[in-house]
């Protein structure tokens, strides 16, 4: 399937908070206040802050300048606080394309500043600024620097598929750790640490399952590199400050990546990514793939030794492999990791081909037709990409990941002995009884519309009205289903044939609403006209049941649309069935 892409919805204006965090350290948080791009970790559109530190001793060290949007208020909140003095060292946690214009500003003081980071990222800071000759200290280890005052840096390199450069820096003088990408949030708003901590969780818990749950093996190594340093608090590269909720975010986060490591089944997803494109199609499959309940092994072959994509490929139950096209062809890494899978790989294993291009998508060609010359079959649609992914083609890999999963995970099944009938079986049985209305859950997000059959509904509350639905963690409309999120819940009528419409299984991407009778509803999401009844709800908490999310709204308005319908109930066999 080729999917085409669109521009992005112009921001809201955007500015720099400043504020004074630790001895002689200052944050500078540069605000957006709308989703900021189209990775899917953006997709509860709550904004974001890309944060930057400033420690001042006897020398200055700026920790990670913002991109191109922020360049000029950044800069002059930065001599705001610098008064006339220069910056000695400029430390980089990781390094995007987009920080090169106020690297480039920066570069340009009377006395250029020296750069501090890890040799991924100094290898793109030189192909940045290839006529420049840049001062570059690579941390190799965990070397120290000295800023005086009592601000004696030291780094700690934290390499991951998605940010091979990454590196955390800890300053003994305020015991932070200034962690990057780790302990993380996209949210903006005018709380600088994160007081109430508990409001943060949902942010917090959707930011870890989008970036780190496919990278965990990698974030279980950072987190006990972490856990050496004697930090009060964490800095991270986005949202509140952690230190009121120090203890429990660390616990949390020990918690999630155990959890996906202790998974049966795991996916190898190999991927290069020249423009950031791919990478960000190939999170989004993850994202998927982890709903699911399989594990993810991110395999990122720019950075990885073959031996080791070779034992990825050994053990994992299915694999996905994507690319970029440059120039026509796949880049040597993926051409490389290619050879591995088709001389590793059992023809057993379910495969995936995926990829990004600008005029010509080769390289995916390639990837496609190798693997089906060398006999693997295909548990999804070949996706292809052109230019930079928008929200509904990340919500489509997103559904093509879940439907990898589940392939796997139907086929693991069959392949499991059945177990005796017992005790479980007859429990099953019995929660099986309990009965709820069975409705269709709706929901619209910009340029995506989808829709789940439900039957775990209840009344939850009089004042205000509210309910509670019952979402598989892998249904397509969970992401859909955060905290401040709108839907409509349709309540089906008995006798009618909207639920078989609805039990059907919808490839990604399909339109779930074709060939119904359709309107909208005053919070912009599908209401079924043939339904009994209907209900305009907000998502106002959810809480994590085992393999569902149970979430509680309250509902805003509502109407009956058929005065002598009867509600329709799902009779279950089994508690256990879906």
């Amino acid at each position: 399937m080729t999917i085409a892409t669109a521009t992005p919805p112009t921001a809201k204006p955007r500015d720099v908070q400043v504020m004074p965090i630790g001895p002689g350290t200052t944050v500078l948080r540069s605000r957006t206040w709308e989703r900021l791009k189209f990775e899917i970790e953006y997709s509860l559109k709550k904004g974001t802050t890309a944060n930057a530190y400033l420690i001042q001793g006897d020398q200055v060290a700026l920790i990670d300048p913002p991109g191109q949007t922020f360049t000029d208020v950044f800069l002059n909140k930065l001599a705001q606080r610098l008064g006339d003095r220069a910056i000695d060292y400029v430390i980089l946690g990781h390094l995007n394309a987009n920080r090169a214009a106020t690297i480039e500003r920066l570069l340009e003081a009377s006395q250029p500043p020296r750069f501090i980071c890890s040799n991924p990222a100094a290898i793109t800071l030189r192909s940045l600024f290839p006529d420049r000759d840049l001062a570059i200290e690579v941390v190799r280890g965990e070397e120290t620097l000295d800023l005086g005052q009592g601000h004696l840096l030291k780094f700690i390199p934290i390499p991951t598929p998605r940010w091979p450069d990454g590196m955390v820096t800890y300053d003994p003088a305020s015991q932070i750790a200034f962690t990057d990408k780790l302990y993380g949030a996209h949210v903006c708003g005018d709380q600088i640490f994160d007081e109430g901590w508990q409001i943060y969780e949902d942010d917090r818990r959707f930011y870890y399952d989008c970036l780190h749950a496919s990278q965990s093996k990698q974030v279980s190594t950072a987190l006990d590199k972490l856990d050496d340093l004697p930090a009060a608090t964490y800095a991270p590269g986005h949202g509140p400050i952690v230190r009121y909720g120090f203890a429990e975010l660390r616990h949390a986060y020990r918690h999630w990546t155990q959890q996906q490591t202790e998974k049966e089944l795991s996916v190898a997803l190999i991927f290069a990514s020249a423009y950031g494109n791919t990478a960000a199609v190939a999170q989004s499959i993850a994202r998927g793939i982890t709903k699911a309940g399989v594990a993810v092994e991110s395999i990122n072959c720019e950075y990885l030794d073959p031996e080791e994509i070779k034992g990825a490929i050994e053990k994992c139950a299915g694999f996905i492999i994507g690319s970029p096209t440059l120039g026509g062809h796949a880049p040597t890494q993926i051409q490389t990791a290619l050879g591995i899978v088709l001389n590793s790989a059992d023809k057993s294993k379910p495969a995936g081909v995926f990829g990004s291009f600008g005029w010509s998508g080769e390289a995916i060609d390639l990837l496609e037709s190798k693997l089906q010359d060398g006999g693997y079959q295909f548990a999804m649609p070949t996706i292809r990409v052109k230019f930079a992914p928008t929200q509904a083609v990340l919500q489509q890999c997103e559904e093509a990941g879940t439907d990898f999963a589940q392939a796997l995970q139907r086929a693991n099944k069959r392949r499991a002995p059945k177990p005796a009938a017992g005790t479980a079986d007859r429990t099953a049985q019995a929660v099986g009884r309990v009965v709820g209305s069975l409705c269709v859950v709706t929901a619209s997000q910009d340029d995506v519309q989808t829709a789940m059959l439900a039957s775990w509904v209840s009344q939850a509350t009089f004042k205000p009205p509210g309910v509670t639905i019952a979402v598989a963690k892998e249904r397509a409309i969970e992401s859909l289903m955060h905290e401040g999120s709108q839907f409509v819940l349709n309540v089906l009528a008995e006798g009618k044939q909207l639920r078989r419409h609805f039990m059907k299984n919808f490839p990604p991407g399909a339109d779930r609403f074709e060939g119904l009778q359709v309107e909208t509803a005053s919070n912009g999401c599908p209401v079924l006209t043939d339904a009994l009844a209907f209900l305009e709800c907000t998502v106002r908490s959810r809480m994590e049941c085992g393999d569902h999310w149970v979430v509680y709204a309250t509902a805003n308005s509502g109407k009956v649309l058929d005065t002598t319908g009867v509600t329709a109930v799902h009779h279950r066999r089994s508690g256990s069935q879906y």
